[in-house]
């Protein structure tokens, strides 16, 4: 039982009747929060897959000529896109969701730059409205780093 559940619980308890609405609210409150953060990571990791992944593992016209417009070239592009694909999955994964958020993070500050400085900031907004859902899951899902660094210290 997390700590917030035991508190509302103790505090429900404290009081008479009505404290019991005010635990069963919060409760439902946190289910909902919860619903909406894995939809947040379902829908990032969809667009992660299939609409910027995807077009460069694909060797896509705009993709392509994007990257050798960049002097990148097909390494670049294939580089990026397996990673972009690697991050889409990992936002699934439940032990590797915030360390996933903060590497698509990463890759957003490259895009970002990279807009900035050989396509003149066209879609430079872009890689910066992703990395505000990026920074929430990293945030809420930070709990997980620990069994994460259990893991690996096991197999160490």
């Amino acid at each position: 039982m997390s700590e917030t559940t035991v508190s509302v619980t103790a505090a429900a308890s404290a009081n008479s009747g009505t404290g019991t609405v005010v635990a069963e609210s919060a409760t439902a409150r946190g289910r909902r929060a919860r619903i909406a953060l894995r939809t947040i990571q379902v829908l990032l990791a969809l667009f992660y897959a299939f609409a910027s992944a995807l077009p460069k593992l694909i060797a896509h016209p705009t993709a392509a000529d994007a990257f050798a417009e960049m002097g990148w070239g097909n390494a670049g592009m294939y580089t990026i896109g397996a990673l972009e694909l690697a991050g889409a999955i990992a936002l699934l994964v439940p032990v590797l969701q915030s360390v996933a958020a903060v590497a698509l993070s990463g890759l957003m500050v490259g895009a970002f730059v990279v807009q900035i400085s050989y396509f003149d900031g066209e879609n430079a907004a872009t890689p910066l409205i992703l990395i505000i859902p990026l920074a929430l899951i990293a945030w809420a899902r930070r709990g997980q780093n620990a069994q994460l660094l259990r893991i690996l210290r096991r197999r160490a």
